[in-house]
């Protein structure tokens, strides 16, 4: 195995070669601390996700974690075995990262985050204090409140009087939204990124209405103490592209030289064996679900922009979105651009012929899925070890009485000494894929269970236990990013500050790696 140090790492991620830096170590962990432009694939969803991250095989890969030992090693042996030959250990890992004098950052999906923050100063993206939307709700002037998220986290918490359209949705629904020009808009997230992508994303489109992003969003609305709604649920706002809106739509592509590539094209790229090419459909999940082209991710445009590293896995590769009219891909192609990425958008969207290979998802062919009578008649059997590989929080919520929380790093220390049945219970296919590879390369052949909705079959005795695992083994889970939405007004606060203070501790490398017009 080929070790590197930090300082070829560096000059690696700044360069035009293609390069993908992957963080092995588990979520909550990474979210810890961890190199600006790394992906997090956890090593317990390294099988399943590996190939949709990263489509081709023989691209430089750089795998680290705590300090380049013990699970970089596992990592990287797994994904030889099936087939990526251009692997490397960043030597010492995180630690040897910092050690060498380069920055570690907290937080999830930095690059996008730190777009946003740049994107506001540059533009000056006008912006609104909650106690002013406040203000003009509580006296009935006419506003149109936009949430910026998709359903699931609307549904979670949203200000009273929003409408959901996430932002990749916007330039492909706004007209039916928008009935008087003057009627002043304001689009919110649950922090500060989408509301101010969303905001521009109107601004850049020239949109006649004043614009505004809700500053700090949902969480400055609940720092004021003003109340939020849970459990709203609504269906988008129907589609309205007028040939007006279309011609504004053209001159942002103009604007941000976003190619509309043709089916032809798109080919030669894919031939090409030494460049990365993703096929991103940024239509909603009805859409995609109804019918996408071969080989295609699905990436929602406004989480695409939020969270490009979840879709991404690979610097300087190529991508290619498409929707059905060219109005969406456009408007996110706009913004990757800007973001340092190679995009185009496809001509003929859902209508081209295109295609790449399929996405190797979670693989279980030679493991046994238990069914639920099953599962019952195992727990009977007092000899059984139960392993739980669900979120440590969902463990903590309700399990089976006698089964240990437990995640893949851990898994042979979990089964230390035991000579029975194994049974291992998964909320998906891709952490139990991982957790049944880790056994049955140390010789177990464990079943599987699949637990959906975290629900589990009677007359199983199921518990909760508050505080088992302990936070301290709770390395799946970031808390800092989740308990600001869980009435924690202090952690709401610290996360806002992270966020604002990100352009800070950017190196001009790092910063220049925008290209923001």
């Amino acid at each position: 195995m080929q070790y590197i140090d930090a300082k070829t790492l560096k000059q690696w991620l700044h360069s035009t070669q293609e390069l993908a830096v992957l963080d092995v170590r588990e979520h909550g962990q990474y979210g810890e601390s961890h190199l600006f432009l790394a992906t997090s694939l956890p090593f317990s969803r390294l099988e399943g996700e590996i190939t949709r991250l990263v489509p081709r095989k023989d691209v430089k890969i750089v795998l680290y974690d705590d300090d380049g030992q013990d699970i970089c090693l596992q990592a990287a042996k797994a994904l030889d075995a099936i087939g990526y030959s251009n692997l490397f250990i960043l030597d010492g890992g995180a630690k040897g990262w910092s050690d060498a004098g380069f920055t570690l950052f907290a937080g999830v999906n930095l690059p996008s985050k730190t777009f946003g923050e740049l994107i506001e100063h540059h533009f000056q993206t006008p912006r609104i204090t909650a106690t002013a939307l406040m203000e003009k709700i509580q006296s009935s002037e006419d506003v149109i409140i936009l949430d910026g998220r998709p359903q699931n986290e609307f549904k979670k918490m949203s200000i009273p009087g929003a409408t959901c359209c996430p932002n990749g949705e916007l330039s492909y629904r706004i007209q039916s939204i928008v009935r008087n020009s003057n009627t002043p808009i304001v689009i919110n997230c649950a922090g500060r990124t989408r509301s101010i992508i969303g905001a521009q994303t109107l601004i850049n489109l020239g949109i006649r209405n004043p614009v505004f992003a809700l500053e700090n969003g949902t969480q400055g609305w609940y720092l004021e103490d003003f109340p939020l709604e849970h459990g709203k649920s609504h269906p988008y706002p129907q589609a309205k592209v007028d040939d007006q809106w279309l011609a504004n739509i053209a001159a942002l592509a103009n604007r941000f030289q976003v190619p509309i590539i043709s089916d032809t094209q798109f080919n030669e790229w894919a031939s090409e064996m030494d460049r990365s090419l993703y096929l991103c459909d940024v239509r909603t999940a009805e859409e995609f679900k109804q019918k996408a082209l071969p080989g295609a991710q699905h990436t929602p445009g406004g989480q695409l922009i939020q969270a490009t590293d979840q879709f991404i896995g690979v610097r300087n590769a190529r991508i290619v979105l498409y929707d059905s009219d060219g109005a969406r891909a456009i408007t996110v192609g706009s913004w990757l651009k800007q973001m340092g990425h190679d995009v185009a958008v496809l001509k003929d969207g859902i209508e081209s012929k295109v295609s790449l290979p399929q996405i190797i998802g979670a693989n279980l062919t030679d493991a046994h899925i238990m069914t639920d009578s099953e599962l019952v008649s195992a727990h009977a059997n007092g000899n059984t070890l139960f392993l739980d590989l669900r979120s440590s929080m969902q463990y903590r919520k309700g399990h089976i009485a006698g089964a240990v929380w437990t995640i893949r790093p851990h898994l042979l220390k979990a089964i230390q000494g035991h000579k029975g049945p194994i049974v291992c219970i998964a909320e998906d296919r891709i952490v139990a894929q991982g957790a049944y590879a880790q056994l049955a390369t140390n010789g177990q052949n464990p079943q599987i269970y699949l637990c959906k909705n975290n629900l589990f079959p009677e007359p199983l005795d199921i518990i909760a236990t508050p505080m088992v695992p302990p936070d301290s083994e709770c390395i799946d889970y970031l808390f800092f990013v989740h308990d600001r939405h869980d009435g924690n007004k202090e952690a709401a606060r610290r996360y806002l500050e992270w966020e604002t203070g990100l352009v800070a501790q950017l190196d001009e490398q790092e910063k220049n790696m925008f290209s923001i017009d």
